[in-house]
């Protein structure tokens, strides 16, 4: 199965709903699988008064703006992602979306999203996740600021209500996440915990993190990215170009390759090369038709034919049936 790659728009359209498609572009040219966004209504989410998290003052010009305030910005309308729906259907790339309020998840469920993506922030969240479950689609959570525990009580819960399968994502829910948090060791105890599907859903800066989990058996990854990383936003600093998530996509399809089926044997391109990289047994000195062979008069070197050393204990002590002269291979 190959590794499904997300692009996470997030919130990096600024509420601008041509910079979002701009996204979708960029998306679909670096190659990725599919691009995700996020969608909301302000007011079903957050209270008037929350503040701000501290990577997201340090990201944004308006130091007075609330949590709120900051969310209404970056807002786009259900009819934005109907119209970012079909841009993706017309490019060919594949739109998803985190809901983040069950009126946004009634909204997705008409776009025939592919699975529901569930953030971090909705792990505790036992009612919502039930509502979730109870669309009985398949889930894709991610599990940033969880204990084990956390994710036991939220995976069973949306099994429990219905859902057909649930994918895990390790995650640091940090922007960015230094790679001291990563613990990407996590994600294995997940899969291990759960038996299921896992990856990992990025925050740290640059790509090679991705690819480790990768390399460690992650069957999705998510991954933040922006036109631009010096645009004003909360998450454009922690996010790659698009350069870079191009980048990161032929890193991760090499990986890939590379991992191969797990199945020890030689490769097409080495038969050739072992005939001459193998070593063979061949004559030290000498040796008359009769003569005993034995470590005194045979050796072992490279050469393009003959006897491979795999059978030294078999060939020693026999007669030799022919003569022989130094580096001849020995025949039976």
């Amino acid at each position: 199965m190959s590794v499904y790659i997300i692009a996470e728009a997030g919130v990096n359209h600024n509420g601008q709903f041509d910079l979002a498609l701009k996204l979708c572009d960029e998306a679909k040219r670096a190659g990725v699988d599919a691009i995700k966004f996020q969608t909301w209504k302000t007011e079903n989410i957050v209270t008037s008064s929350a503040t701000l998290a501290t990577y997201q003052e340090e990201n944004i010009s308006t130091k007075s703006d609330s949590q709120f305030q900051m969310l209404k910005k970056l807002e786009l309308s259900y009819a934005d992602f109907i119209r970012i729906n079909r841009y993706c259907n017309q490019i060919g790339i594949t739109f998803l979306s985190t809901p983040d309020d069950e009126e946004s998840l009634e909204f997705l469920l008409g776009l025939n999203l592919n699975f529901i993506k569930v953030g971090s922030g909705e792990v505790t969240n036992i009612p919502y996740l039930r509502k979730i479950g109870s669309k009985r689609r398949r889930v894709v959570l991610s599990t940033g600021m969880s204990t084990l525990g956390d994710v036991e009580r939220a995976y069973n819960t949306l099994l429990n209500a219905g859902a057909t399968s649930v994918d895990l994502l390790h995650c640091t829910t940090n922007y960015p996440c230094p790679m001291s948090e990563v613990n990407l060791k996590a994600m294995l105890t997940l899969k291990e915990a759960f038996k299921c599907n896992v990856g990992y859903s990025d925050h740290t800066i640059g790509i090679d993190v991705s690819v480790a989990a990768v390399a460690m058996g992650a069957t999705i990854i998510e991954k933040h990215f922006t036109l631009d990383k010096t645009m004003e936003g909360p998450d454009h600093k922690a996010s790659l170009n698009p350069q870079e998530l191009s980048e990161m996509v032929i890193a991760i399809r090499n990986i890939e390759d590379a991992l191969g089926d797990g199945i020890k044997k030689p490769n097409k391109s080495e038969e050739e090369i072992s005939k001459v990289v193998l070593k063979s047994i061949v004559a030290k000195r000498s040796i008359k038709e009769g003569d005993i062979f034995s470590e005194n008069n045979l050796a072992i070197k490279r050469s393009s034919n003959g006897i491979s050393a795999l059978y030294w204990d078999f060939i020693v002590g026999k007669a030799a049936v022919k003569g022989y002269e130094i580096d001849d291979c020995i025949s039976l």
